[in-house]
């Protein structure tokens, strides 16, 4: 069941970030409303939801009670399951995080937008790069 809305949920976190990425390209020239904060906000926080769901999900699969009993597999699709996907995943979230919290400190509304375009941009692009694409459902 967990595992379900934890695959479910990513299609609001990719939804989201595609979202908050093309509106924050497309706004480089004009003012950074409270709506542009929201969003991004917003996006941060289901992307933490979805990493809380993530642990859950992990701590409990065969491939972490594989990873603790045998060590790292050399199988890659093992792997991918046990190291590759958790540790690209918390990269991602922390590049969110880490723009989010970089764009409330800029001053004009361009650099804003475009700390959230390059660092929610980076994050999209390493949570697509390690989606379990065949085992999503």
């Amino acid at each position: 069941m967990m595992k379900m809305i934890h695959s479910l949920w990513a299609f609001l976190v990719l939804a989201l970030l595609l979202i908050v990425i093309i509106k924050a390209v497309a706004s480089f020239k004009k003012e950074f409303k409270d709506i542009d904060l929201r969003l991004a906000l917003f996006t941060l926080i289901v992307s933490h939801i979805q990493l809380l769901l993530g642990l859950g999900v992990y701590f409990s699969s065969a491939a972490y009670k594989s990873l603790k009993a045998n060590g790292v597999s050399s199988d890659s699709a093992i792997r991918m399951l046990q190291i590759e996907h958790p540790a690209t995943m918390l990269l991602a979230i922390a590049l969110i995080t880490i723009g989010y919290s970089k764009q409330k400190k800029k001053e004009n509304d361009a650099s804003k937008f475009k700390t959230i375009a390059v660092f929610y941009g980076i994050a999209l692009l390493l949570m697509l790069s390690m989606i379990p694409w065949n085992q999503w459902f």
